[in-house]
């Protein structure tokens, strides 16, 4: 396929996405299903082109005029590919598969300048709703956060120290040219591509079928490496899911002592068996949900992870089409959640055990606010230096732009190059 043939796909995937209110994932693979003569390249450039227009969306629209997925699909092409309007025109006219010529109006548009008084939700390319409480989280800087949390994210991978080092890794994948990841020591990343450029499927690659690598984002790694899980502890993972920071505590601790993987979810913990096998993390017992499960853990717990449910928001890059579904409800559905959980992780430590709350938001409700609230119901946990957890965990002094007012560490796309995370601790006093 040309590229007015993977416009016009594009169109269609946003138009079924619409219509049917189902994610981008599950569009562009009907789409592949229903068009097997569509290449791997062509299946990537158009899933580029349909993620493209979702993260900057607002943006895009406002540009345009419109929010139509052929305004969207053209600005993007337009405004981040570089294709000039008359140069789409010539192509189109001589492809079958194109969309309809662009309108004078189209072209005049697609080349234009955001106005000045432009609403700085629609710069930050973030739903307007929120605007108040990222403004409240990032302060002046939540325009430049929004924009950075549109981009397009990398492929990060960590090491299993289990099985491998991060040189062999990097030597398995020299063919993609990957290189170090910033701060998280077992990360190994291959940038973004631009326009149609691949994702490199590393899933078939021999290193982690023989359990070498898992991907993780390099965020991820930063906040389980900060959890600071040590060998022969008592560790419950709460909220394990199919075990991506399960496995980076199993290697952290050497196989020695106990981790409990736990999650409310069966089908969210169904992938976690094979995983342990192909990492060879051996001192992990899966408990899966159901009456008492966890009954015989009560205040035996050394450290208490909890990855709690949470919006999302921090994962705005690699699944953009969920922070325009985003409501006011649902936000206050996980704060709930999260307010339900903090207080039943706690249970499980013993005197002087750590209590780790993790989430991948960037919304301040989910996280300073949280953990403030929790110590105001719980006066027997104080806050644990964070500063010296991240030495610990990385041999160097804790950046002040990633601590936030509450003391916790906040990792984003624009710090760190990573997803959106926020990381705290709570030590048990009594």
């Amino acid at each position: 396929m040309r590229l007015p043939g993977r416009l016009s796909a594009a169109i269609a995937v946003l138009t079924d996405m619409e219509a049917r209110k189902r994610p981008a994932s599950e569009a562009l693979k009907a789409w592949g299903l229903n068009n097997r003569f569509a290449g791997a390249g062509d299946r990537a450039a158009i899933g580029n082109l349909v993620y493209d227009a979702l993260r900057r969306r607002a943006s895009h629209a406002a540009l345009m005029g419109s929010d139509t997925p052929r305004a969207l699909v053209l600005a993007v092409v337009v405004r981040d590919w570089g294709e000039e309007p008359a140069a789409l025109n010539e192509s189109f006219a001589a492809d079958n598969h194109a969309p309809e010529p662009l309108s004078d109006a189209e072209m005049a548009r697609a080349v234009g300048q955001l106005a000045d008084d432009t609403p700085g939700f629609v710069l930050a390319d973030v739903p307007g709703w929120l605007a108040p409480s990222l403004q409240r989280g990032f302060g002046d800087n939540w325009i430049a956060e929004g924009q950075d949390m549109a981009g397009r994210p990398s492929l990060d991978l960590r090491a299993n120290t289990l099985k491998a080092t991060r040189e062999r890794v990097m030597k398995s994948l020299a063919r993609f040219s990957p290189g170090e990841t910033a701060i998280a020591p077992l990360g190994v990343t291959v940038k973004a591509g631009p326009r149609d450029a691949r994702t490199p499927n590393v899933t078939t690659d021999e290193g982690y079928l023989k359990g070498w690598f898992e991907v993780q984002d390099q965020g991820s790694q930063i906040v389980a490496a900060l959890a600071g899980a040590q060998p022969g502890e008592q560790v419950l993972d709460l909220c394990a899911g199919a075990g991506g920071k399960t496995l980076a505590l199993a290697a952290a601790m050497m196989n020695k002592g106990q981790i409990f993987a736990y999650d409310s979810d069966r089908n969210r913990l169904a992938p976690i068996y094979d995983r342990l096998k192909r990492n060879g993390a051996r001192n992990v017992q899966v408990r899966a949900p159901q009456p008492g499960a966890l009954d015989d853990l009560v205040g035996k717990m050394d450290r208490v992870v909890i990855d709690a449910p949470c919006t999302g928001t921090g994962t705005w890059r690699r699944r953009p089409d969920t922070k325009w579904k985003l409501t006011p409800e649902l936000l206050a559905q996980r704060l709930a959640e999260q307010t339900a959980i903090l207080a039943e992780g706690q249970r499980y430590l013993k005197p002087g055990g750590t209590l780790v709350y993790i989430t991948c938001s960037i919304l301040p409700e989910e996280n300073d606010d949280q953990v403030a609230a929790f110590i105001a119901a719980h006066p027997g946990f104080a806050p644990v230096a964070l500063e010296d957890m991240w030495a610990a965990a990385f041999g160097t002094a804790l950046p002040a732009d990633l601590a936030t007012s509450r003391g916790g560490i906040a990792p984003t796309p624009r710090l760190t190059g990573t997803d959106g995370f926020y990381f705290n601790a709570l030590r048990r006093t009594e």
